[in-house]
Order: structure tokens, then C-alpha cells, then sequence
């Protein structure tokens, strides 16, 4: 077994009551928290290892957060949080085309340090966003259609099991552990970094289309019907939210190419004659502009499901039911798939519904303290996503947002791949100690 054990100092460990116990435990998620019976500021490894014994000798649950964007599953009045905020070195070996990146690392610092190789991560729309803890969800970013899921692109992850020891995790080291922490969470242990391969981009043409439906109803139609005919260099997603009272579609696009063939291709959008149209070739440092995510913290509330293929009279009605004026602001993404996703990876992982076509995601902005207002955000969710069940193949980890009742572990994998991963989690976490966002049952 490649394990070893690390002797290491007491973490810094804060209680409530003090201001580095609140810094520590807050995160993206503003409607709800962890509230630990303590906190543990890791900067290390060897913290981690100090922290999890201290908990497993006294049987406590277990959670780690980074930045707290998926949060789901919240400690309450009990266990420790392991926070890997400070642990966010990215360390990049050019020759090698490949990213060390620490738990804590957000896909800005990833970006920003590959860049200055003419390298890019597979990361994702937000770059505030834990890389370590996205990847684990499987990772569906801007290059996704051409390059798959971030998982599929880990070579190597360090993790510490529950029982303390320090497992080296790759094709060849613990093959099972492998498997399942490339997609399938954070049941088995706490990763406290990993080992990613870079792609070989340094520019992209990427920004968005922005139409409003009030004026130019079709732009729904229109980008669906595009989508079918479109090379996998070409990333795509359509997002429709409420700006100034005005319901608005925003088409994000991210290709790899040159910008007279993405001007070639997006004619089609471009003959509708956006309110605004912000696509440009851009170094990917600035990719977090394609989609102009809100990066300051607040509430909401979201689910998601996978799809086959979208019914276009589904999504026009979807998209009117969470028009301004309803009593939760909702907001609808719908993510063109497909291309590399839909191929298995050299070595399997736990990454499931590769099949899927779309996936289609409602987003609820919630006040932080009413729950009211979050029950009333969910049963809209329920309703637009109810209406799809024909045509869906499951649900992805990374875009289920807060939700108190635990997606279902046989909405997130197939059959074969929760049982593996329930007989692993078994394994490694005989007690149940680890509170994941996602569980395995």
C-alpha cells in the first residue's frame, strides 16, 4: 500500500466566538454555512493529517472546504472543518505540460500560472472556483467539448485517509482511489492536491452574445439548432436571467481557433442582431470573461439534469416561466455537451452519463436569511426540471447547489460505477466520518 504517515504540529484550530473562526468557515454560499464545533486553517498536508486523527480518535464527522461555492451538506453544531484556503500553491512544469496545484488553489491562480507558458487548465466558467474541489465533481469547463471532463486529465492526487495516513493516488499507486476520486467526490479521504495535465492553448476567441427575448424570442431556437452542427473546438452554453427588468439571453462562447472561423460559424447568432456582442480573441487569462460570472459571494439555490437531446418547445417554456415578475428571480443555463465528454478517458474513471447532450441548470437567487423565499426558489426548480425526466440521463455533481435533501447517488452515477464507489467509500471511510457535499448512498 503506497502510504506513508506525517508527523506534523498541531493546525491552528479556532472555535466559535472568534473572528478567524467565521473567516475560516464562510464561503461563496452565502444562505447557509458550516458550523463546526472547531475549524482547522491548514497549510499543509501534515495540518490535514493532525486534524483528521485529532477527529477520528474522537469520532467526529469530518468536512473540508476550500472556497465553498457547493456547498450542500453543512456541519451543524458538531465536527471539525478542515479549510484548505491557505494551501493554494500552483506549481507548473512546462516541460512536462503539467499543473501542481494545492487544495486550496482557485482556477484563477491555475491560470494565471500556466499562461506564462503558453498553457491553459481545463478550467471552469468562475475563477474563483476550487480547482481540486471542481475536478473531483468531474469538471465540465470552457474547452470541455474538445479536450472532455478535468477529471479525465488527473495523473496523480495526494490524499489523506481517515485513519491519518498520506496516500500517493495514480494509474499505478492505489488504482482504486484512482478510479473513484476523478469524478466521484470526496467520500474516500481529503485530497490535499493534485496532479493535472495543461493544454497547449494560449489564446481563444471567447466572450457573448447577448439578445434580449423580449425582441428577439428566436435567439432560444436559434443557438439550439446551432449547437447540432458545431465542431468540438467549439464550447457553448446559453444562459437567460433578468437584467434591468428586461429578460435577457446571454450565448457564451468559448473556440479554439482562429477568429475568422469562429466569425464563420457564429454568423448564424450574429444574423439576429445582438443587443451586444462581446466576442473576441483573448489570451485565456481572460476567460473569465466568456462568461462574466458574479464572483462576490451570495445566496442561491440550484439542480440540474443531463439531457439526451432538448426539446425546443420544452426550453421556450422553461425559459418563459422564470421571466422577470415571478417571485424568485431564476436563472436558466443550458451548456452544449458532447465532443470529448462523450469519450471514456484512457484510464476509466467514475465520471458518469457521458451519453448526455446538454445539461440544462436553474439557479435561484435567494435572500441569505429567509427560507421562505428558498422553498419558493426550489419549487420552481422542481417545476422546470420535472418536465424533462424523458429525455434525462442523470444529474452532475458540480452544478447541484445547496440542495438540503442530498441529490440522489443514482441521479450522479450509473448503476455499476455507485456501487463501486459505495464498496469504496465503505472502505476507506468505514464510520462515515467524512461530510462531503455530494454523498455516496
Amino acid at each position: 500500500m503506497s502510504a506513508h504517515t506525517t508527523d506534523a504540529a498541531s493546525a491552528a484550530a479556532y472555535h466559535p466566538g472568534s473572528a478567524d473562526y467565521d473567516e475560516h468557515r464562510a464561503g461563496f454560499q452565502l444562505r447557509e454555512h458550516h458550523r463546526p464545533a472547531h475549524v482547522v486553517a491548514a497549510r499543509s498536508a501534515g495540518d490535514v493529517v493532525a486534524a483528521v486523527r485529532q477527529a477520528a480518535e474522537s469520532c467526529m464527522p469530518i468536512a473540508v472546504q476550500a472556497t465553498g461555492h457547493g456547498l450542500a451538506n453543512p456541519l451543524a453544531r458538531e465536527g471539525v472543518l478542515v479549510s484548505t484556503r491557505r494551501m493554494d500553491s500552483v506549481d507548473i512544469d512546462p516541460g512536462a505540460g503539467t499543473a501542481r496545484i494545492g487544495a486550496g488553489a482557485r482556477w484563477r491562480d491555475v491560470v494565471e500560472a500556466a499562461a506564462r507558458y503558453g498553457l491553459a487548465p481545463l478550467s471552469g466558467s468562475m475563477p474563483g472556483v476550487g480547482a481540486v474541489s471542481y475536478t473531483l465533481g468531474g469538471g465540465i469547463g470552457l474547452m470541455a467539448r474538445r479536450y472532455g471532463f478535468a477529471a479525465d486529465h488527473v495523473t496523480r492526487l495526494e490524499l489523506v485517509s481517515v485513519d491519518g495516513s498520506v496516500l500517493t493516488v495514480s494509474e499505478h499507486e492505489e488504482p482504486d482511489l484512482f478510479w473513484a476520486l476523478r469524478g466521484g467526490g470526496g467520500s474516500f479521504g481529503i485530497v490535499t492536491g493534485l496532479e493535472m495535465a495543461l493544454m497547449p492553448v494560449a489564446r481563444l476567441v471567447g466572450g457573448g452574445l447577448v439578445f434580449d427575448l423580449g425582441e428577439t424570442p428566436e435567439a432560444v431556437s436559434t443557438w439550439l439548432q446551432w449547437t447540432a452542427a458545431m465542431p468540438s473546438e467549439m464550447t457553448s452554453a446559453m444562459t437567460t436571467l433578468e437584467v434591468s427588468e428586461r429578460h435577457m439571453a446571454h450565448v457564451q462562447i468559448a473556440y479554439l481557433g482562429s477568429a475568422a472561423e469562429a466569425d464563420e460559424l457564429v454568423a448564424p447568432l450574429r444574423a439576429l442582431k445582438p443587443a451586444h456582442d462581446g466576442l473576441q480573441e483573448i489570451p485565456y487569462r481572460r476567460s473569465d470573461t466568456v462568461f462574466s460570472e458574479p464572483d462576490q459571494p451570495h445566496a442561491y439555490v440550484g439542480d440540474n439534469v443531463l439531457l439526451r437531446a432538448i426539446d425546443e418547445e420544452h426550453l421556450r417554456d422553461a425559459i418563459a416561466a422564470s421571466a422577470p415578475g415571478r417571485s424568485v428571480r431564476s436563472i436558466i443555463s443550458v451548456r452544449h455537451l458532447g465532443g470529448a465528454l462523450s469519450t471514456a478517458p484512457r484510464v476509466p474513471n467514475a465520471v458518469s452519463h457521458r451519453e448526455a447532450m446538454y445539461l440544462l441548470c436553474v439557479v435561484g437567487v435567494v435572500a441569505p436569511t429567509t427560507t421562505s423565499n428558498a422553498a419558493s426558489a426550489r419549487a420552481l426548480q422542481d417545476e422546470l426540471l420535472a418536465n424533462w425526466s424523458g429525455a434525462t440521463v442523470g444529474s452532475s455533481p458540480n452544478f447541484t447547489f445547496g440542495r438540503p435533501d442530498q441529490r440522489a447517488a443514482a441521479e450522479l452515477f450509473d448503476a455499476e460505477r455507485r456501487d463501486r464507489l459505495l464498496q469504496l467509500a465503505r472502505k476507506y471511510d468505514p464510520a462515515g466520518l467524512l461530510h462531503p457535499s455530494f454523498v455516496i448512498a
